[in-house]
């Protein structure tokens, strides 16, 4: 399969970029290399849809194109979950995960295009006040390889849902993916040029995306470098942003815990996507009482799991997104390893871009290792006496995005939840996500929300409509 870039309803370049399996090293197909030119035109077609059309204002019309994109992705299901392991190199298993909640998600805001509801109140006599929620206009969306099916769907959706048009700039690892996904859209009744992709190795489709006067909103989930770097180039134009960015997540484990039971899911949770997933649990902090059986437990779970070919069944653990991301995130951990007071477990790299787990212990929740997001299988072992502790090293970081409360005291993880200063908090579970249930993060891990109804707010503008009306003859003021 080969990906040509998508403009105004027509696959145009010539792809010469070959996209390559991490597990392999081998090519599985070839995608066009575009830049500001694409960028350009996609946003010029984009444009001429939400401003020349009536898409924006015709619900039923933008709800059947979302229903029928999921019927399409659905018909397409299997296919796409092997590519996406074949392009990514995450495991089979957690991709037909991946792309049934895509699915799901599409359904979901499809059901909520026919309800963008505004509202009407009188504040004065005779004065109608009426507020609109209107779609905010060009969308550009642009979408990381570690999960790019969801994170496709999670801001295209509420987007179309909106009444926004888009375009869309994939990670160049998975373009071919990306693609297959938006093909899905010539089964549907979607108008020419109201969905754009632009493909590109480097990155000056993304800044003219960020930069451009004609582009009303960026979507964006990846690191929070890059999301600093879309704030400034948008800062012109003052265009909304939906940032999602990064994470360290922290697990709080205390002392009432069943140690034996959560260490697999802890274990799991620290090594989706082959630990690159901004929301997997990357700092595990235990009550001292139980130190010494995590250590054991947490160590034994991730020895466990099968790192291999993500095609393979069996497989836990896939390959890192390529080899040289693989050779970076092993000198990090390595560089951790001598610096960490204890290490519980060294990882290895292996074949073209696989690495297993690594487990350090350490007492100084300062260090690099226990503040960076290290995007790999590497978790740090941190302990605490009390709660408070707990809380105070728990929420010492830049990031705001995810952690996770481990306990059978229902009051203690009520409040500890509440304490923490993150977008999600899960009670006795870790990597919880819905298309129901917004998330988003705090401080620096980013801007906005995505999932959910709130969602849609980071695609629509509230426009506040007066008319004296005037009140009935007859009627006399009282003041």
């Amino acid at each position: 399969m080969n990906a040509s870039h998508w403009i105004a309803g027509e696959w145009t370049g010539t792809p010469t970029l070959d996209s390559i399996d991490p597990a392999t090293g081998e090519a599985i197909g070839q995608f066009a290399d575009g830049g500001a030119d694409e960028a350009d035109a996609a946003i010029a077609a984009a444009r001429h849809v939400f401003d020349r059309t009536t898409w924006a204002q015709d619900a039923r019309l933008r709800q059947d194109v979302l229903l029928g994109w999921a019927a399409a992705l659905d018909h397409e299901r299997e296919t796409l979950a092997t590519l996406l392991t074949r392009e990514n190199g995450k495991a089979i298993a957690q991709s037909r995960g991946e792309i049934a909640g895509a699915i799901s998600e599409v359904r979901y805001y499809a059901g909520l295009a026919r309800h963008i509801a505004g509202h009407a109140l009188e504040p004065e006599p005779g004065t109608i006040s009426t507020m609109l929620r209107e779609a905010a206009g060009v969308a550009a969306i642009i979408v990381p390889w570690n999960a790019p099916a969801v994170l496709l769907v999670r801001s295209l959706a509420p987007a179309l849902a909106a009444g926004c048009t888009a375009v869309v700039k994939p990670a160049s690892q998975t373009s071919l993916l990306t693609a297959g996904m938006l093909r899905c859209f010539e089964h549907t009744a979607l108008p020419k040029g109201a969905v754009n992709l632009v493909n590109e190795q480097g990155h000056a489709a993304s800044q003219r995306l960020a930069d451009s006067h004609g582009v009303d909103a960026v979507s964006f989930t990846g690191s929070t470098a890059t999301g600093k770097k879309i704030m400034a180039a948008a800062a012109d134009s003052m265009k909304k942003l939906s940032l999602e960015l990064g994470g360290k997540s922290c697990c709080v484990v205390f002392e009432d815990a069943d140690i034996a039971t959560i260490a697999p899911r802890l274990a799991r949770a620290a090594t989706i996507i082959s630990g690159q997933q901004c929301t997997a649990a990357r700092r595990v902090l235990v009550h001292a009482s139980r130190a010494a059986q995590l250590r054991e437990h947490l160590a034994g779970a991730l020895t466990k799991l099968k790192v291999g070919p993500g095609i393979d069944p069996a497989t836990d653990i896939g390959a890192l997104i390529d080899a040289s991301t693989r050779d970076a995130v092993k000198r990090t951990i390595e560089r951790a390893c001598d610096m960490a007071d204890r290490v519980l477990l060294r990882g290895a790299g292996s074949g073209h871009a696989f690495l297993s787990p690594t487990l350090v212990e350490h007492g100084d929740p300062k260090a690099f290792f226990c503040r960076d997001e290290i995007f790999g299988p590497f978790v740090t072992l941190e302990v605490f006496e009390g709660e408070q502790e707990a809380l105070e090293k728990a929420n010492d970081t830049v990031f705001g995005l995810s952690a996770s409360v481990w306990t059978h005291d229902g009051a203690r993880a009520w409040r500890t939840a509440r304490a923490l200063r993150n977008g999600t908090v899960w009670i006795n579970d870790h990597n919880r996500l819905f298309a129901e249930a917004e998330t988003g993060g705090y401080r620096q891990s980013g801007l906005g929300r995505l999932h959910g109804y709130d969602a849609l707010a980071d695609f629509t503008e509230i426009k506040h409509i007066c008319m004296p009306a005037g009140v009935a003859e007859g009627v006399a003021p009282l003041r």
